[in-house]
């Protein structure tokens, strides 16, 4: 009987016909090879934290966390090498005691650094990119079981298509990043009139390093959340003030809310009023990797996009004038970041700041018709889809998309001509 592979967020379900964890880049490589020769199907499962089918495979399924952790590290250059199965968390943890730190980091971190980049994951900061564009160079096995080192001064093309390739294009082993001296990130979380944050948007971006607000529909207050890099010593939360606020009132009251809501539809308009209402100002100082951080419990289905940074809040705004118009039981914020571009080949962010806008939906919701109402308002701003996200976009829609696109499956082609890396989402996603 084979094994069950379930993502985090349990919309994403597979059974592959094996399962097999490799503790090495030789004994990975051997996989690989062996099971690309004989036509299989090969897929790599990160930490699951992908709302797509992009790891569902019923033929054979790769899990490298046994090839995890800091390989060398050169603390005067910031280079660091780990295994592609390390992480996040983890990494986080070695990197601070190594005096090192990520420059940008997304608002959770039980990704794997492989998974990561590979969709795109960011953080948030009008003059910082995404995870994928602090990698240097990547250690990719490819469907011949060769083990290829692709780094910026040997192989810059391959490593641009690489760096975010959902899995397309081989097994990443090992990435090579680049991280900057350890630092204390100060948090300031700040309810303003949703009028103002909309039409000050770009000044408030600009005004710190790392800029992110959300906003409950149908209401007119939105959350301001930012961080700024500081010499001040930590002041972080108490445990127990963090137990309270993360484990008892925003993962336990939280859940419990969200399924009455989900249970009781009518209750929505008010709880959002309520939540509104009771938003509070906070700051804290701490190392950045907990400042970025937070934690996740409540279990639901997102969709995000980026959009040019200029369309943002009239993204924003036609999707909450869309929801109250529309009556829909959204009971979960929308998230709003802004990212600077990269030169990743499939980056959400090549070539251009964006603003990418999240939406979410408590699990088992029907997530469909406002994600299609929101799909449609983010097409008329030129939106590309974060990988690891709902959407419905073909190859036919995304290719107009990224300017790159042909270059992108060129490399595909030169890499897994057979295609063993491609299961039936990323042939629709990426072509057959």
């Amino acid at each position: 009987m084979s094994e069950t592979w379930k993502n985090w967020a349990g919309n994403e379900t597979c059974h592959p016909r094996d399962l097999m964890r490799p503790a090495s880049v030789d004994e990975l490589s051997e996989l690989v090879g062996t099971a690309a020769a004989a036509g299989r199907e090969i897929r790599v499962a990160g930490s699951g934290h992908s709302f797509t089918p992009a790891v569902l495979t019923d033929d054979l399924l790769l899990d490298v966390d046994g090839i995890a952790g800091v390989i060398e590290a050169d603390r005067e250059s910031g280079l660091v090498r780990v295994g592609g199965g390390t992480v996040l968390a983890d990494l986080n943890r070695e990197l601070d005691r190594l005096g090192l730190a990520m420059p940008n980091l997304g608002d959770i971190d039980v990704q794997t650094i492989s998974g990561a980049i590979s969709t795109a994951t960011h953080g948030t900061g009008a003059t910082l990119r995404n995870i994928s564009a602090q990698v240097e160079a990547i250690e990719l096995v490819t469907a011949s079981g060769d083990v290829l080192e692709l780094a910026g001064d040997t192989a810059p093309e391959l490593l641009r298509a690489a760096r975010v390739s959902i899995g397309s294009l081989g097994v990443i082993s090992a990435v090579t990043l680049q991280t900057v001296p350890a630092f204390n990130l100060y948090r300031i979380d700040e309810p303003m009139p949703l009028e103002t944050v909309l039409s000050d948007f770009d000044e408030l971006a600009a005004a710190c390093d790392h800029f992110e607000f959300f906003v409950f529909p149908f209401t007119d207050k939105a959350l301001t959340i930012r961080r700024n890099r500081t010499d001040e010593p930590p002041r972080p939360r108490s445990r127990f003030n963090e137990y309270l606020s993360d484990d008892v009132v925003e993962n336990g009251l939280g859940n419990l809310a969200l399924k009455l809501m989900r249970r009781y539809p009518g209750m929505i308009r008010r709880s959002a009023r309520m939540s509104s209402a009771f938003m509070g100002q906070s700051q804290r100082v701490d190392v950045s990797h907990r400042v970025f951080a937070n934690l996740r419990k409540i279990r639901f289905v997102e969709m995000e996009y980026a959009v040019p940074r200029e369309a943002g809040p009239v993204a924003m705004a036609e999707i909450l004038a869309m929801i109250e118009r529309e009556d829909l039981p959204v009971a979960m914020p929308i998230e709003c970041r802004v990212v600077d571009g990269d030169d990743a080949m499939l980056s959400p962010t090549h070539e251009r700041p964006s603003t990418y806008i999240a939406v979410h939906l408590y699990e088992g919701v029907d997530w469909r018709q406002y994600f299609d109402a929101v799909e449609e308002i983010i097409d008329r701003h030129d939106g590309r889809p974060h990988w690891g996200k709902r959407h419905t976009k073909t190859a036919a829609t995304l290719e107009p998309l990224y300017p790159e696109w042909g270059r992108f499956a060129a490399i595909r082609d030169r890499l897994d001509p057979n295609r063993n890396f491609s299961n039936d989402y990323v042939k629709a996603v990426l072509g057959a």
